[in-house]
């Protein structure tokens, strides 16, 4: 894609940034990828799948929101007192592994640079798979569904789910990008819970 061109007084406007990446994952993939953007685009628009979205997009960013659930269940809890900073750590451990190990093997440009434009978001600067704020959500919901038994599950996964779900919402991600990315934080967060019971936090 060449420069637009602009008066002599001005300087030339570049061109759109690339997103980060440079690898597909084939055609199979990419038809999933659209047939799931349609249906979103179904939502799209619509004020309250709007304001959820993209409220849980932010959220996710740094995993925000999973820390503030973390301190919140030590703060309310005397027994998840010790699994504050245990969960911390791993959560850090996780996303070292995802965004610093996974996305460099991968290097699958996003679907756009900064998301759609109807909805403001922080621009990341990763490359697309797998999707950090998916696995970031299914790891603590695997980590703290199993320490606060299968009766919570449908409140850790729900919001686990939103929040992953929001990334191809504002479409920073590849629906693509969000299953793989829950599927690594789900076998992540298994491994994460097993380590931790043999040294004895549960």
């Amino acid at each position: 894609m060449t420069a637009r061109a602009a008066p002599a007084d001005q300087p030339p406007v570049p061109p759109p940034a690339a997103a980060p990446g440079r690898r597909s994952l084939g055609p199979t993939i990419a038809a999933f990828d659209r047939s799931v953007d349609s249906a979103l685009e179904r939502l799209r628009g619509q004020r309250v799948a709007d304001t959820v979205f993209v409220a849980a997009s932010r959220l996710g960013d740094f995993s925000i929101v999973w820390h503030l659930f973390n301190v919140s269940r030590g703060l309310t809890s005397e027994r998840c007192a010790n699994q504050v900073p245990a969960l911390a750590a791993a959560l850090g451990v996780e996303s070292l592994f995802v965004n610093q190990g996974l996305k460099r093997i991968f290097r699958r440009p996003r679907p756009t640079t900064e998301g759609d434009p109807r909805y403001p978001v922080r621009r990341p600067l990763t490359s697309a798979f797998p999707s950090g704020h998916a696995s970031a959500a299914a790891f603590t919901a695997t980590v703290i569904t199993a320490w606060d038994g299968r009766r919570s599950a449908p409140l850790w996964w729900t919001i686990a789910a939103t929040v992953a779900a929001s990334r191809a919402f504002v479409r920073i991600h590849h629906p693509s990008d969000v299953v793989a990315g829950m599927a690594v934080g789900t076998a992540f967060g298994v491994g994460a819970v097993a380590t931790m019971r043999r040294l004895g936090i549960r």
